[in-house]
C-alpha cells in the first residue's frame, strides 16, 4: 500500500475517551492476568490509532506547512493530544496499581511498569493548557523556519536550500551566504528571543506544577532517562572538553593551513577542502538506487527494509517551497511503516541523513513486532545509536555516492563525528543553565551562550556578524525550541556509534550481529541494560572517549589531508 494511499480520519475524542475508559475499566476488574493482557491489547490498539493519525497528520503538515487542511489537523492535535496524554496516565495509574502487577511483569517485563511510573512523574490534569501552549509555541517555530525566503544569487532560497553555499569553495560567496541566512534571522531575533522566553516559562511553570524544582528533572523524566541523570550529563560534557575539544582545535588549525587561511571564520568552517567538499555524484533518485543497492548487499534484513520502504514511497527527501527544514524519522504505526523525511540540497549531508535516517528507519522496522507500544522504541540515547552506527556501517558502499571523492568524504564525516560531541554538550550545557535560571534576561542568556561557545569552540571568530556575535547562533536550533534536552543524546549515541566503527574494520560479523540485537531488542530494556546487551561502552565512565579517540586520530593521522 502506498503511503499516499494511507488513510487519515481525524480521530472522534469523545468516542475515543468512552473506548478507552470501558477497556480501562476491563482492565482493572480483570481477574486473572489473561483478562487484564486482553483488556491491555484493546487499549493498546486504540493508542496505535490515535498516534497514526497524529502522525499522519504531523508528516502531511510537514510536507507543506501551507496545507491549510493539515495546518488545522496539526492544531488539532496541539490541542488534544495532551487529553490523550491524560486517558495514557490513567493507563499507567491502572497498570502500577494493578493486583496483578507481578503476573504481568512476567508475562511482559517490568520495564514497562518502570517506564509507567516514571510517565506518571510527567503528567497531571493541571498541566493541560501548559501543554497546549507549549505544542502551540513549537509548532510557531516550526512555521516561522520554514517560511523563511532569502534572497540570494537572485532566486528565493529556504533555510536547507542555503547550506551549499555556506559551502561554496569562493570565500566571498561563503561569508555572504552567511551573512544573508544571518540577516533573515536577525529580523526574526525578537520573535525568536519572545517564543524561547515563553517556551522557558511554560515549561518551568509545568515543573512546578508537578512538583519538580525546575524543568531539567521534567525533561529527564520525559525523556525516560531511568539510569542517570544531570551529574552524570555534566561529567560526560567534561570528557568532551578534555578530550574532544582540543582534538577539534588541532583539526580547525589544519583546516585553516589545508585552506590557505590567514584567519579561521565562521563561514570558513563548513568548507573542508579547497577542492571543495565531497558531494553526491548524482540526484535524488540515482542516490536511492545506490541506497538500494548497498542495503541489498548490506545484509537481508536491510534489503527487505529498503525495498518496503521503496515500494510503500516512504521517503520524501527533496528540498522544496512550504517544506519543514531538517530531517526526521518516524513510525506510522497501524501500518507498521517507518517514514524517512528529509531536504536534499547537493551536498555530503544528503547522504549522511539518508544512511541516518534509515538507521532509525531498519530498528522501526526490525522492532515493530513488539506488541507493547513502549517495546517498539527506545529511549533516544540509545536510538540515536541506531541511526549514527548505521552511517558507519554504511562506509564500505560511499564509494557508490562519491566515487573518487571516498576518501575526502570519509575525512569529513569522522571529524563532524568530533564536532557534534562537541556541538550538542554546548547546547546541552546552555539548557541546563537557562532552565535552571528560567528568570535570565534575554540579554544575559545570549551573554551565557557566548561563554560556553568558547569552551567548546576556542577557535571560532566570528569576524563582522554582529548578530552571531552577540550570542546569537543558537536561534535557528529546533532541537532547544521544539524537543528540549534532546541534543545530548547525540553524543552518548556517537561514541558507541565510533566504536561500532572500531569493531566493523576488525571483525564486521560480530559488529553487525550486536547491532541487529539492538536493534531488535527496541526499546525493551533501559538504556544500560541495552548497552551492555549490545557491549557498548558506558560513555559516563571516566575515560571512555580515551578509549575511542586515539582510533579516530590514527584514522586522520593516516591520511594526507593536504591532498584531497
Amino acid at each position: 500500500m502506498n503511503f499516499k494511499d494511507y488513510t487519515y480520519e481525524r480521530p472522534n475524542m469523545e468516542s475515543l475517551k468512552t473506548a478507552f475508559l470501558e477497556a480501562l475499566d476491563a482492565f482493572k476488574v480483570a481477574k486473572n492476568a489473561q483478562s487484564a493482557l486482553s483488556a491491555m491489547t484493546q487499549i493498546n490498539q486504540l493508542r496505535f490509532d490515535f498516534q497514526t493519525m497524529a502522525t499522519l497528520s504531523s508528516i502531511r503538515h510537514s510536507l507543506d506547512v501551507h496545507d491549510a487542511f493539515y495546518d488545522a489537523e496539526k492544531s488539532f492535535f496541539d490541542q488534544n493530544g495532551p487529553q490523550f496524554s491524560q486517558l495514557n496516565n490513567l493507563y499507567y495509574q491502572a497498570l502500577v496499581q494493578s493486583p496483578l502487577r507481578g503476573e504481568l511483569e512476567a508475562l511482559k517485563g517490568s520495564l514497562l511498569f518502570a517506564k509507567a511510573e516514571l510517565s506518571l512523574k510527567t503528567f497531571a490534569p493541571e498541566i493541560m493548557a501548559d501543554l497546549q501552549e507549549e505544542n502551540r509555541l513549537s509548532s510557531e517555530f516550526n512555521k516561522l523556519m520554514a517560511s523563511a525566503q532569502i534572497e540570494f544569487e537572485g532566486e528565493q532560497r529556504n533555510l536547507s536550500q542555503m547550506i551549499p553555499f555556506n559551502q561554496h569553495k569562493d570565500r566571498d560567496m561563503r561569508k555572504r551566504a552567511s551573512q544573508a541566512t544571518s540577516g533573515w534571522l536577525a529580523q526574526h531575533e525578537a520573535t525568536l528571543d519572545d517564543l524561547y522566553d515563553q517556551l522557558i516559562q511554560v515549561r518551568t511553570t509545568m515543573a512546578k506544577k508537578l512538583g519538580f524544582d525546575s524543568f531539567i528533572e521534567l525533561a529527564y523524566a520525559r525523556w525516560g532517562r531511568s539510569d542517570y541523570g544531570p551529574e552524570e550529563v555534566a561529567s560526560f560534557r567534561d570528557q568532551v572538553v578534555e578530550t574532544v575539544v582540543p582534538l577539534n582545535t588541532q583539526l580547525a588549525k589544519e583546516k585553516q593551513a589545508r585552506l590557505g587561511l590567514e584567519s579561521l571564520y565562521h563561514y570558513d568552517l563548513a568548507l573542508e577542502f579547497l577542492s571543495g567538499n565531497p558531494t553526491p555524484k548524482g540526484d535524488t533518485a540515482w542516490m536511492v538506487e545506490q541506497a538500494s543497492t548497498m542495503y541489498r548487499e548490506m545484509s537481508p534484513e536491510t534489503n527487505d527494509f529498503f525495498s518496503f520502504m521503496k515500494e510503500r514511497n516512504l521517503l520524501d527527501l527533496e528540498a522544496k517551497k512550504g517544506k519543514r527544514g531538517g530531517g526526521y524519522c518516524t513510525f506510522i504505526a497501524n501500518y507498521g511503516s517507518p517514514f524517512i523525511f528529509s531536504n536534499f540540497n547537493g551536498t555530503q549531508g544528503d547522504v549522511d541523513v539518508l544512511t541516518h535516517e534509515a538507521g532509525h528507519a531498519f530498528q522501526m522496522y526490525m522492532s515493530r513486532h513488539h506488541d507493547v507500544p513502549e517495546y517498539r522504541t527506545s529511549s533516544l540515547d540509545i536510538m540515536e545509536i541506531h541511526s549514527m552506527s548505521m552511517e558507519f556501517f554504511a562506509w564500505p558502499w560511499m564509494t557508490h555516492f562519491f566515487k573518487e571523492e571516498t576518501d575526502k568524504y570519509k575525512y569529513s564525516h569522522l571529524t563532524k563525528a568530533l564536532n557534534l560531541l562537541a556541538y550538542a554538550s554546548l547546547l546541552d550545557e546552555f539548557q541546563h543553565e537557562v532552565y535552571a535560571k528560567p528568570n535570565l534576561s534575554k540579554e544575559a542568556r545570549k551573554e551565557r551562550f557566548k561563554a560556553l561557545g568558547k569552551r567548546y569552540y576556542p577557535y571560532r571568530q566570528y569576524d563582522d556578524n554582529d548578530y552571531l556575535e552577540r550570542g546569537n547562533a543558537w536561534q535557528n536550533v529546533m532541537h532547544l525550541f521544539v524537543v528540549p534536552f534532546y541534543m545530548i543524546d547525540y553524543a552518548l549515541a556517537q561514541i558507541s556509534a565510533l566504536q561500532y566503527w572500531v569493531e566493523d574494520a576488525e571483525n564486521h560479523e560480530n559488529a553487525w550481529a550486536s547491532y541487529l540485537k539492538l536493534c531488535t531488542a527496541g526499546g525493551s530494556m533501559s538504556y544500560l541494560e541495552l548497552l551492555n546487551l549490545a557491549g557498548r561502552h558506558n560513555p559516563f565512565e571516566p575515560g571512555s572517549l580515551k578509549r575511542i579517540v586515539p582510533h579516530i586520530e590514527a584514522y586522520l593521522n593516516g591520511v594526507d589531508d593536504t591532498t584531497l
